[in-house]
């Protein structure tokens, strides 16, 4: 073991292959674009399009979150497409996707008409939302694990502040164009994104599946920190793939595995071990938790937000809200610095505890308007204004990219799409939920009464991870499964490849 950590020690880090890797990273989670200026140009579409077509709150509802439940579609299919023209042009397809929808929206002259869009464009989004950290995850070196696969997150929010934009910079047309070029333009980064996903590789583990041993080699040697590491990623990826390890060559024969996605079903979730049910709960409470903390909430209804709070000039609506998307965006900057520093846990305690404090503020402040209408209090105006910037500073420096970044490290190889599937399932399906209830709950029990709630859900998520969730950070394979209890033989199948791999690499060093 010494001479393996000397041999790490002695060969440098490849500034030129971290640099690479995050090439590809950046362009890969571009996808993310889409997903967050969605949400980002509904909040102010919303305002228009419920003018123009004159249509109700529940109407409104069901526009603004059902893409969540469409885009469950395009999760699902994700991984089978990915599988079948790899992950490049999985990129490709969801854009064109995306693409389309984008012009429904745009040129839609009915709600139904909307909807339809609304239905494409989920799609599109379901496919960037699994396939941007799949494809970053399968291409990042170990040690820029966590910052490379917080960047999905980290586009959607810079999509969320272009949507804010666009909605401050085309509220000024007439009633009628005004929404329907904001939607309508949010074709233009999916075309964008669809050229420029050709400059980047394709991912070594899709390679491997294919047989293609030497173009996942240079692709791993491009990608990772040193050569060792090149080759034991390798090692690892032939092992889940269940290529022997002493099948070598330029093209290989991959095994056909029988029965191995019903198997993988039946790990997973109709008979999991102990172990793998506890990873299975941790991944779905995770994305659960994110979702149900009510950011959706926030995000999407903003400008109906701060009109509640006493602000009802259209421009300063969506000027004030353009305010959050720039806060959010750096705010997530600052978590990908972190991720790999300050560790999981301490990230995410810190920052779901500060969306609690955030969330009472805007609850009180809300309230308080709410009991003097027509009365201008400005402390509470002010209040609401500074919870909602640091309710959505919290959740980006924690919550927001942890859901990605954490799943995507704590499933077993051989489990691990159908795991992320299950999350992101888990993760659309709560955000449809809160968006589509969101103004009905706000009748219900007051808007300040729903961040009350908010509040108290997040205070159980906190719970949630002090109590469930371990630390992750800088764990192998091996570590990692043992952090959730799993049994040493359990774990030999995923490690077996590669320890032997690093066994010979030491006995050659």
């Amino acid at each position: 073991m010494a001479s393996g950590r000397l041999a790490e020690a002695v060969e440098p880090r490849k500034k030129s292959n971290v640099k690479y890797a995050s090439f590809c990273a950046i362009l890969a989670s571009m996808a993310s674009i889409i997903l967050g200026y969605d949400i980002g140009v509904m909040s102010g579409a919303a305002i228009y399009i419920k003018k123009d077509l004159q249509i109700t709150d529940v109407q409104l509802e069901i526009l603004m979150g059902i893409l969540n439940v469409y885009s469950l579609i395009g999760s699902f299919a994700a991984g089978r497409t990915s599988d079948w023209i790899g992950r490049r042009f999985t990129v490709v397809f969801a854009a064109a996707i995306f693409f389309v929808g984008a012009l429904l929206m745009g040129f839609a002259v009915d709600y139904a008409m909307l909807m339809a869009g609304r239905f494409v464009a989920g799609v599109g989004v379901g496919y960037a939302i699994m396939i941007a950290p799949v494809y970053t995850a399968e291409i990042a070196p170990a040690a820029s694990r966590g910052f490379l696969t917080s960047f999905p997150e980290v586009f959607i929010n810079i999509g969320i502040l272009l949507g804010y934009v666009s909605n401050y910079a085309f509220a000024r047309l007439p009633l009628h164009l005004g929404w329907r070029v904001m939607l309508g333009i949010g074709a233009a980064p999916s075309a964008l994104l669809a050229l420029m996903v050709f400059g980047m590789p394709e991912s070594p583990r899709w390679l491997v599946m294919k047989g293609r041993l030497a173009d996942a080699r240079a692709v791993l040697h491009k990608t990772s920190d040193t050569p060792e590491e090149a080759a034991e990623r390798l090692a690892d990826i032939k092992a889940a793939a269940g290529i022997p390890k002493d099948l070598d060559g330029d093209v290989v024969t991959v095994p056909k595995e029988r029965n191995g996605e019903s198997q993988v079903w039946k790990e997973l979730i109709l008979s999991p071990t102990p172990a793998i049910r506890r990873i299975l709960l941790s991944a779905v409470g995770l994305h659960f938790f994110q979702q149900a903390s009510g950011i959706d909430s926030v995000v999407l209804y903003s400008p109906r937000v701060f009109r509640s709070a006493g602000i009802s000039d259209d421009n300063k609506l969506l000027g004030t809200t353009c305010a959050v998307g720039v806060t959010k965006t750096l705010f997530i900057l600052v978590a990908t610095f972190l991720l790999d520093r300050a560790g999981r846990r301490p990230l995410l305690l810190t920052s779901t505890g500060g969306m609690i404090v955030s969330l009472v503020g805007l609850g009180t402040g809300l309230t308080v308007v709410g009991q003097h209408p027509g009365a201008k209090i400005p402390w509470a105006v002010a209040l609401c204004i500074l919870s909602i910037l640091a309710y959505v500073s919290f959740f980006s420096i924690g919550l927001g990219p942890m859901a990605s970044v954490y799943t995507s490290e704590i499933f077993p190889l051989r489990v691990r799409a159908l795991g992320y599937a299950v999350g992101v399932a888990s993760n659309r399906v709560t955000s449809g939920v809160i968006s589509m209830t969101f103004l009905s709950l706000s009748k219900a029990i007051t808007i300040g009464g729903s961040f009350f709630l908010y509040s108290g859900i997040a205070g159980l998520a906190w719970a949630f991870f002090f109590t469930y969730l371990p630390e992750t950070r800088g764990r192998t394979l091996e570590e990692m499964g043992r952090l959730f209890g799993m049994e040493d033989t359990d774990m030999a199948g995923e490690e077996s490849a590669a320890a032997k791999q690093k066994v010979v690499e030491m006995r050659t060093s």
